[in-house]
């Protein structure tokens, strides 16, 4: 069984990939075989459920393993390729999170903009719940980046354009990686800003609610290109 403790220090959902790739590669787990459980690989490398899940969704991007609702995830058909690709970014490559986050931008702007348009009272209510749950967070001293990731999922999904769905679901993995890194930077070095991180998502929601699209989107790519500053990112306008 794999060790949680790794010799050379590495981003623990890379950690988790190049296990799970080693244990495919080999064929120690085979075509059809299912991975062990979130549960069980929380306990494995001392890790939390959102570590977990940006590792299996970095391997779900790379083709290796499908995953079924409410089943767990199973190691795919080798061959098996999506239709739509993007230039793979690794997870340990260097400006990945920059370029990940450019890219977000653009897209997110005009999703957030559409679900201030078309968005359901079931839509605004998910989002309403994220954003409560980040609040929680807060006030109990996580991370949130669960939360966080709900919060812009359901403004993907209020956004009811099938294309903005599936790439934001084929980009599943560079969220989650940017929402934690994100947040994690932030509780460390900026501790202090922590509420306005909050205070931007807050402005996203009113906006939304508002049915206001051009303050929604505003409100969007000021929160995205804010969080790039947390991180010492350069953005170009």
């Amino acid at each position: 069984m794999k060790s949680a403790t790794s010799q050379t220090p590495q981003p623990l959902p890379l950690e988790i990939v190049h296990w799970l790739t080693g244990e495919i590669n080999s064929g120690r787990l085979a075509t059809g075989d299912q991975l062990p459980s979130e549960r069980k690989l929380c306990e494995q490398f001392s890790v939390s459920r959102a570590v977990v899940r940006e590792a299996l969704s970095q391997l779900k991007f790379e083709d290796l393993i499908t995953t079924q609702q409410g089943k767990g995830a199973f190691v795919a058909k080798r061959g098996e390729r999506h239709a739509f690709r993007l230039s793979e970014v690794s997870l340990g490559e260097e400006n990945s999170l920059l370029h990940i986050l450019e890219f977000l931008i653009t897209i997110e702007v005009a999703a957030t903009r559409l679900a201030a348009t078309r968005h359901t009272a079931e839509d605004l209510k998910r989002i309403r719940q994220a954003l409560i749950g980040m609040e929680y967070a807060i006030v109990n001293d996580r991370l949130g980046d669960e939360e966080d990731y709900a919060f812009h999922q359901a403004i993907f999904a209020a956004a009811h354009n099938p294309h903005f769905k599936a790439l934001n679901e084929y980009l599943d993995h560079s969220v989650r990686r940017l929402i934690r890194e994100a947040r994690s930077n932030t509780a460390k070095n900026y501790h202090e800003l922590v509420q306005d991180v909050q205070n931007e998502h807050q402005a996203i929601f009113l906006a939304i609610q508002a049915r206001d699209s051009v303050k929604a989107g505003e409100a969007a790519e000021r929160h995205l290109r804010n969080a790039g500053k947390r991180m010492n990112m350069y953005i170009e306008d």
